[in-house]
């Protein structure tokens, strides 16, 4: 059985949002690294660190972002899954809530937001969207 990684990592994020909390810390991983960075890019969270603790290990901190008593973060879902992937064209990947929010994509040229993607003229794997 395999264990989704990024699921874990965006349900912590959601988690941690119902209960306000003001970061939350993981295991480090390029790819929870590289999400945590377009929410960053995005301004969906505050910043994004890495911390190394005992014995060599890395960790990721994430400040999340709240205006107004809120969460910036409304809602953030997996899309593609390790049991049923799926893969988009730019020309499929349409908006988030008409552009108030974003889908995360992993492509050929890295881990990029769908307005990236766009801007570049490359599909992926849709593995999340943020609004």
């Amino acid at each position: 059985m395999a264990i989704d990684f990024i699921g874990d990592f965006l349900t912590i994020i959601r988690n941690a949002t119902m209960v306000s909390k003001p970061s939350i810390e993981t295991a480090y991983s390029k790819m929870r690294f590289e999400i945590a960075n377009i929410l960053l890019q995005e301004g969906f969270v505050k910043n994004v660190t890495v911390v190394e603790s005992d014995r060599n290990k890395k960790r990721l901190v994430v400040d999340l972002k709240y205006a107004y008593g809120e969460s910036v973060i409304h809602q953030i879902v997996r899309i593609s899954s390790p049991g049923l992937r799926i893969y988009r064209g730019i020309e499929e990947v349409e908006p988030v809530i008409n552009g108030l929010g974003i889908a995360i994509l992993t492509t050929s040229q890295g881990i990029l937001s769908n307005k990236m993607a766009k801007k570049r003229w490359i599909g992926g794997e849709v593995i999340c969207t943020v609004w």
